[in-house]
């Protein structure tokens, strides 16, 4: 039995859901998602940065956890990556089909509920939050890991992973207005060292020393951040996504007490609405 929480609110607040990177373990993204629909939570807005941006944008098109599940479940890591040559990245096709099959050739402000997708322009170096334009490729320039793909041209932007500036968006929901955040961490574990002096180690070792710093702004913009035991799993692999589901769904329960709270306050008045903490810069909104 769906355990619904009837929300007494006579003025709701705006609730703003933001969904990290951390590739094939967005199937804990799912769970969490199952969880909010359990307690007949709604989300006003959602942002999402890589695989956090495929999974809000089903989300953001009003799909439930059934439908998004039976689409997830046969994706692929050979469908997303063509290209398995080494230093010769994928196009994105493949993450463009995705939406397009599902969804459609459909523009992010044909969306019922209000979405961003987080990317980065390497043209600018700037962050950019994606608000209108063509979904598909929103999408595939938030998921668009250097060297694993080529850049995404978006109008006069050209894309790569949203993750280089900011992989748990939490800030950009505030940005429009949301008066409380929950944020979903499917890559916790990101910061691990080597023992290795190979090229590819000490890489992958710098990158998640990055990632790691570029997560605290994530944590400090959000009210709730959710975070799924997901280190036994391979970012790069899908086995075990049931399991993944599953611990992103027993991490939106055990928090569901404080996200309920959230859901329960009163709005925050626009003079006292938080505004961007631990960051230089806005991102472009586009």
């Amino acid at each position: 039995m769906k355990k619904i929480y009837l929300l007494g609110n006579k003025k709701k607040v705006k609730m703003g859901l933001a969904l990290g990177g951390g590739g094939a373990r967005g199937f804990a993204h799912l769970g969490a998602i199952k969880a909010f629909e359990e307690y007949g939570l709604k989300f006003d807005y959602v942002a999402g940065t890589s695989v956090g941006s495929l999974v809000g944008a089903f989300y953001a098109a009003g799909y439930s956890f059934d439908q998004i599940f039976k689409i997830a479940k046969n994706i692929q890591i050979k469908d997303i990556k063509s290209n398995k040559i080494l230093f010769m990245p994928s196009k994105t096709d493949g993450i463009e089909e995705i939406i397009t099959q599902n969804l459609g050739d459909i523009n992010i402000e044909d969306l019922p509920l209000p979405y961003s997708a987080v990317a980065v322009d390497i043209k600018s170096t700037n962050e950019v939050c994606l608000t209108k334009g063509n979904l598909a490729k929103a999408v595939a320039g938030s998921c668009c890991v250097p060297g694993i793909f080529q850049p995404v041209a978006f109008d006069n932007f050209l894309l790569c992973d949203g993750g280089l500036h900011n992989t748990l968006p939490a800030d950009v929901p505030r940005l429009f207005d949301c008066d409380y955040v929950v944020a979903v961490d499917v890559n916790k574990s990101r910061l691990y060292g080597t023992n290795s002096t190979k090229l590819f180690d000490v890489l992958g070792c710098t990158i998640r020393i990055l990632m790691q710093s570029n997560v605290v702004k994530g944590y400090v913009n959000a009210d709730v951040v959710l975070r799924p035991e997901t280190k036994r799993f391979k970012s790069t692999k899908t086995e075990g996504f049931l399991d993944m589901i599953e611990e992103g769904y027993r991490e939106a329960i055990n928090n569901m007490p404080e996200i309920i709270k959230l859901f329960n306050k009163k709005p925050i008045k626009k003079s006292r609405k938080y505004k961007r903490k631990n960051s230089l810069e806005k991102p472009v909104i586009y």
